[in-house]
């Protein structure tokens, strides 16, 4: 848990987490533990073996068994991570109550939902915030760091995989092909990788796409590709899959002077799982040597091309501190309904360009 407050500093912010299956044990419930100023007060569970794992892990924290309990705690803040059909209802009843919510990705089924929901905040005065955890991976936070510093010139293409090999259907809402439930990689992983892109060069203006279910018994899709143009002049290839029997590289960004490539997915989810926290068991996010992306020209980094990289300390931390201050001070969310309706704006057409096999122009905003 947080640490108790001192007698100068305010008392931790409040918090009540809806959902503890993967995303609120493994990414909320110990990010928000280990953030100063905030506490994990309530979870929300109806499942005996989910109460009993959170009571675990964080001995003072009380149960609640629907959402419904929670309006009447004086929380400071609700953080959804529920399965996706249940964000809008219960993001919206937040909003209506007045308390401050995060709603994990993807915030809704529809980018015309994300943007009713972010009006509804702004009428409110409410906060609302989209937990995109993957804006402080390690890699992302590198790739940044070279376009601040011009290390590639001018960027012609940006590739990006998340790729498993996972050939066995695990089960569960985010394999089903019911609309209602949002499932698939479109909206999972595709949440992630199309959000970066859109974070590293700005808005896209056509789509295509490729979904597909490759697995025996799958409802929905398991391995597909998206290609974005944005609007000035990048090309983003992105790949999300559970079917990858061998693995391509997470990044290879391409520029007119130099190239990046960068193999691995940044080490914090594993941490997570395996139980470690980034409030003092390790350097927290950080990489080893032989795991660096490389940067240079002309020759493949799997035969010696290029220089080393050192990689950023990876920082989902970052997250719920963001979070945090904003909550105490007024200022802005660290990722907005906004945001999230834009890449809701692509995954949409991602879809609509792959059931009709045609490439989807996407309005400029307004």
């Amino acid at each position: 848990m947080s640490n108790p407050a001192s007698p100068s500093s305010p008392a931790p912010l409040r918090v009540g987490l809806i959902g503890y299956g993967l995303a609120g044990s493994v990414f909320h419930a110990p990010l928000v533990a280990a953030t100063d100023g905030l506490t994990l007060d309530t979870v929300v569970t109806s499942d005996p073996d989910r109460q009993a794992q959170a009571r675990a892990e964080f001995p003072d924290v009380r149960i609640a068994t629907t959402a419904a309990e929670l309006w009447d705690r004086d929380l400071d803040l609700v953080v959804i991570a529920s399965p996706n059909r249940t964000h809008v209802p219960l993001a919206t009843t937040a909003l209506e109550a007045g308390v401050p919510v995060v709603v994990d990705k993807p915030l809704a089924a529809t980018a015309a939902e994300a943007r009713a929901l972010a009006a509804l905040a702004e009428r409110s005065g409410t906060f609302l915030s989209v937990f995109q955890n993957r804006r402080w991976d390690n890699d992302f936070l590198t790739l940044r760091r070279l376009l601040a510093d011009d290390e590639l010139g001018e960027v012609q293409r940006f590739e990006s995989r998340f790729e498993r090999w996972r050939p066995q259907l695990k089960g569960g809402w985010r394999e089903s092909g019911a609309p209602e439930e949002i499932g698939g990689l479109l909206y999972d992983l595709g949440s992630h990788v199309v959000d970066q892109a859109l974070v590293l060069f700005g808005p896209a203006v056509r789509v295509y796409a490729e979904t597909d279910v490759r697995r025996p018994g799958a409802e929905t899709d398991d391995d597909t590709f998206i290609a974005l143009t944005h609007a000035n002049g990048v090309r983003s290839h992105l790949y999300v899959s559970a079917t990858t029997a061998q693995l391509g590289p997470r990044l290879r960004v391409l520029g007119s002077r130099a190239g990046y490539v960068k193999y691995g997915l940044d080490p914090q989810e594993g941490a997570l799982r395996d139980g470690l926290r980034p409030n003092g068991d390790l350097p927290w996010g950080e990489e080893p040597p032989h795991l660096w992306g490389r940067l240079g020209s002309g020759e493949s980094p799997l035969t010696g091309g290029g220089i080393p990289v050192p990689t950023e300390q990876g920082d989902y931390p970052a997250y719920y501190a963001a979070v945090e201050a904003a909550l105490r001070t007024g200022g802005p969310a660290p990722v907005t309904a906004h945001d999230a309706a834009q890449c809701l704006d692509v995954l949409e057409a991602a879809r609509r360009s792959s059931r009709e096999g045609v490439v989807v122009e996407i309005p400029a905003a307004e």
